[in-house]
């Protein structure tokens, strides 16, 4: 039989061709974390090939009856059960057996599984061609995205998703965060900076590449919603960790072992850590945190795909092999479990794992994952928002029983809501009452919309519209201008719309509405001009936080006015209620 691989990257490699020599002489399986695969050269020529780049297949069997017209077998695999795949389709090539009495050549490359998946569904980019006859990703969880994905012909192993640690970082957590999806959400949650984030970094993985990222923000949506929280609590986390993703388990694990003041808990596969520890014997090696309510597990599920009849048959019979015993043993010795949770002996505390079964979480249905994935692209679009703070005379009364102002309130808590936001976003700032730039002129702006990083003479946008927001008072005789400034502002917005970002105006006033004694849009034209400048497919929307808002009529006014944009009016009536606001807004991409 024919066995060998190509030189497509991956997050593991081997440093030898592990289907290339007789496995009774073979070493301990050694693999180094990184993109490519080294090939021994076997014959000059294809030394050659490797140290040019090209693309090399390996011959490793040649046995007698081979000589004649051989069935093909391309199989890709994750790069992090390669290896393992690798050897036990050498074994099954020496093993002489034949599909309709021909030998099987079989090829084995290690490809990331979004580029395969991609490549089947047709939609996002990929690394090549990718067509195989039989294909090993790491989760079940890309064949939601693949329509009428085949059913799988068994499983290869699996590993449980873990939280991870440096071993010294994970002597420092004892005393402050326990390893559970609870912890790490609070952690994560950015409507919570002041919380456990202080004392630790949570590092994720892009779950649009990564099935272990893919997981953990299943298992801990799961967590988070059978622990009663809401959907604005979810929202923060996917705030956070849209803003500190790593690109690869590689760098999460290079990070994970610097000294830091804030102590990196990452999330990653169990065997993931067993190989970063066995194959670079660091001198801060990872620890392995299972998460106490359990957690959810790669499946390596495999997936015959070959359309020919013989190469089914070739396909099946690698299933066959993959899942055999003597299969089992195999991945077990790459750090990998059996389908059923089996841990090897080198699951073991030496090497930062445990061959303890962690508890379950099942994989959630197809609707969820497709859905929590959408969530994710729509939390890591671009913001760009202008904020317009009312400051007519009514912004002096009292909030409510607190004694604090209207004006107060809204100023503290925007400035708590700039957390939310990452530096790239972009922010700007205006108030509004009546004739603050001359008659008629009722807006003023305050802070021009740019990044929040970008400096100001020598200050962040983001400090200078907390400066603003600190200073900023009512004014006693102020009337309420809202409806020409709000006119102004969807004009600006429009003009200035940027496709790459979720494009908002965010309205803070106290309830009253419109009150303009110089004349200006009334109520019926305001709603008027909004419906028809609003574009769905360039959509700027329209937030209202209105406090203190009482009359019924004044909340359908406002109400319809957010609605004519695709926006949402809030009527919070105590300072409390405007703290989740901000997370609500946010929530609204998930819709």
């Amino acid at each position: 039989m024919d066995t060998g691989e190509s030189t497509v990257g991956g997050r593991h490699r081997t440093d030898e061709l592990d289907g290339g020599s007789d496995p009774q002489f073979e070493p301990p399986p050694r693999r180094r974390a990184g993109r490519g695969t080294v090939l021994v050269p076997l014959a000059g020529a294809v030394a050659l090939a490797v140290l040019l780049g090209v693309a090399a297949y390996v011959v490793v069997n040649k046995g007698p009856g081979c000589a004649g017209e051989r069935v093909k077998l391309s199989v890709v695999a994750s790069p992090d059960i390669h290896p393992a795949v690798q050897k036990i389709a050498t074994r099954f090539g020496k093993s002489g057996r034949a599909v309709d009495g021909k030998c099987v050549a079989v090829t084995v490359k290690a490809a990331e599984p979004a580029d395969v998946a991609n490549a089947m569904a047709g939609t996002g980019p990929t690394s090549g061609k990718l067509d195989p006859d039989l294909w090993i990703p790491d989760s079940s969880l890309w064949l939601s995205g693949v329509k009428n994905a085949p059913e799988p012909a068994g499983n290869a192993a699996s590993t449980p998703v873990v939280l991870a640690a440096s071993k010294a970082g994970a002597d420092k957590l004892q005393s402050a965060f326990s390893p559970s999806w609870t912890g790490l959400m609070s952690a994560a949650n950015a409507a919570n900076p002041d919380g456990l984030a202080r004392k630790v970094r949570v590092l994720a993985l892009d779950p649009t590449q990564n099935a272990a990222g893919l997981g953990a923000l299943l298992a801990g949506a799961a967590v988070l919603k059978q622990g009663g929280g809401g959907e604005e609590t979810l929202v923060g986390v996917l705030r956070r960790l849209s803003e500190s993703t790593v690109s690869t388990p590689d760098s999460m694990f290079a990070t994970l072992t610097k000294a830091a003041a804030r102590i990196p808990v990452g999330v990653t596969s169990e065997q993931a850590v067993w190989s970063y520890n066995t194959t670079t014997t660091p001198s801060n090696p990872a620890v392995a945190l299972y998460p106490a309510e359990g957690t959810i597990s790669l499946d390596y599920p495999i997936i015959v795909t070959a359309k020919d009849s013989a190469t089914r048959k070739a396909a099946q019979a690698l299933a066959t092999e993959m899942t055999s015993p003597s299969g089992r043993k195999t991945v077990q010795d790459y750090g990998f479990r059996t389908p059923d949770g089996a841990g090897g002996g080198l699951l073991k505390p030496d090497n930062g794992v445990n061959a303890k079964k962690p508890a379950a979480i099942p994989l959630p249905d197809t609707a969820t994952v497709t859905r929590l994935s959408q969530a994710w692209h729509q939390i890591k679009l671009g913001t760009r928002l202008l904020s317009l703070i009312d400051i007519s005379g009514t912004m002096a009364l009292p909030a409510d029983k607190t004694g604090v102002t209207r004006m107060r309130a809204i100023s503290d808590l925007t400035v708590e809501g700039l957390k939310l936001f990452p530096d790239k976003a972009e922010m700007g700032l205006w108030t509004f009452s009546d004739n603050l730039r001359g008659p008629g002129v009722d807006w003023k702006p305050v802070v021009q919309i740019g990044p929040l990083a970008q400096q100001i003479n020598g200050v962040t946008r983001r400090e200078t519209i907390a400066q603003a927001l600190r200073q900023v008072k009512a004014i006693p005789t102020g009337n309420t201008g809202l409806n020409d400034t709000l006119w102004a502002a969807y004009q600006k917005m429009t003009k200035e719309y940027e496709p790459d970002k979720v494009n908002t105006i965010l309205l803070f006033t106290d309830g009253v509405g419109n009150d303009d004694p110089n004349g200006g849009l009334s109520n019926s034209e305001i709603l008027q001009k909004l419906k028809g400048a609003f574009d769905p497919k360039r959509p700027v929307s329209l937030l209202i936080i209105s406090f203190n808002t009482q009359k019924d009529e004044d909340r359908t006014q406002m109400t319809s006015i957010a609605k004519a944009t695709g926006g949402a009016a809030y009527f919070p009536q105590t300072v409390l209620e405007i703290r989740n606001i901000f997370l609500k807004g946010i929530a609204r991409r998930l819709q």
